[in-house]
């Protein structure tokens, strides 16, 4: 990826979080980026083009593993990081698991479809991980990774609109609920064996 093209799509992201996608405009882009107008035309189809890839980078920086300690995070804690992530950037995360238009054209389109793709393999691969080594039940490693990922964004969306908070509504943070989840996948488990 060119310098300019990072710069592009950090200057996007910067005027999503200040404005949502009504304040991305190509020409804002290219001002905040210190470029030529046209310069953004070189690097994007338009404007869903860019965007796309915004949400294809929040997707790749997301998947970045949430403890750098540890080289293969686990389930829950992918899904504490995508539920930081959602409630730090609120716009990145509407825009990022909005609507896309499948036939859409331009590279950061293609970024997005590989991005996504690669961001649900690692959540699945965590969760047959957790599955392996006996903290998460056995079954279909799809749906529990959809499982997991339904109630962090469903909590996340909740928390954003004002209709989940530890002192109000669920009496939970979005975090509690992802760990009751967790709690409740655990208690599923066979009782491990005490021998010898």
């Amino acid at each position: 990826m060119t310098p300019t093209r990072v710069r592009l799509i950090d200057a996007a992201a910067r005027l999503l979080d200040e404005g949502g996608t009504t304040a991305v405009t190509l020409r804002a882009v290219g001002r905040l980026a210190g470029v030529s107008h046209n310069a953004p035309y070189k690097h994007f189809a338009g404007k869903e083009d860019l965007l796309a890839a915004v949400a294809a980078r929040e997707l790749g920086d997301r998947g970045a593993r949430p403890d750098r300690s540890r080289a293969e995070p686990d389930a829950r804690q992918l899904m504490h990081a995508y539920v930081r992530w959602a409630l730090r950037y609120p716009a990145r995360f509407k825009l990022t698991f909005g609507a896309w238009s499948p036939g859409s054209a331009g590279s950061g389109i293609a970024d997005l479809a590989a991005a996504a793709a690669a961001a649900r393999s690692g959540l699945v691969a965590a969760v047959e991980r957790g599955q392996a080594a006996g903290e998460l039940p056995a079954g279909d490693p799809d749906r529990v990774a959809a499982l997991a990922l339904a109630v962090a964004h469903g909590a996340a969306d909740l928390a954003l609109n004002g209709h989940l908070s530890p002192a109000g509504k669920g009496h939970a943070r979005p975090q509690d609920l992802v760990d009751d989840l967790f709690d409740q996948l655990g208690r599923q488990l066979p009782a491990r064996c005490r021998c010898g």
